[in-house]
């Protein structure tokens, strides 16, 4: 009886390892959005199989006292992806589904986080 215990635990705390050990995986597809550069043009981004469960700060968006918020963003891919109206994925936020249609202008973001 201990035996089968042992063997249990022992297969647990390797399955715990291992699922520890493993990669994140990427989204596949792409997430896009748009902003308004620095000639106060909108211009559009693309994000391509960007990495699950990583909060990924918009570059172009990212300074609140400095740029306007990114809006419009489109999820294409195959994760969720949770948007945040601040950087580091804090502020409010707006779950956009898998494969989605594309948000309207009025959408705004600075940092999204994509979830298998």
């Amino acid at each position: 009886m201990r035996l089968r215990h042992s063997v249990a635990a022992a297969c647990g705390a390797l399955a715990l390892t291992a699922a520890l050990a493993t990669p994140a995986h990427a989204a596949t597809g792409d997430f896009s959005y748009r902003f308004v550069g620095v000639s106060g043009d909108p211009q559009a981004v693309t994000l391509h199989d960007p990495a699950s469960g990583e909060c990924v700060t918009l570059a172009e968006a990212a300074d609140p006292n400095a740029s306007e918020p990114a809006f419009a963003p489109h999820n294409d891919t195959d994760a969720f992806a949770i948007v945040f109206t601040e950087p580091d994925c804090t502020g409010d936020s707006w779950t956009l589904r898998p494969h989605g249609r594309p948000a309207t202008d009025r959408l705004k973001l600075r940092s999204v986080v994509f979830l298998r």
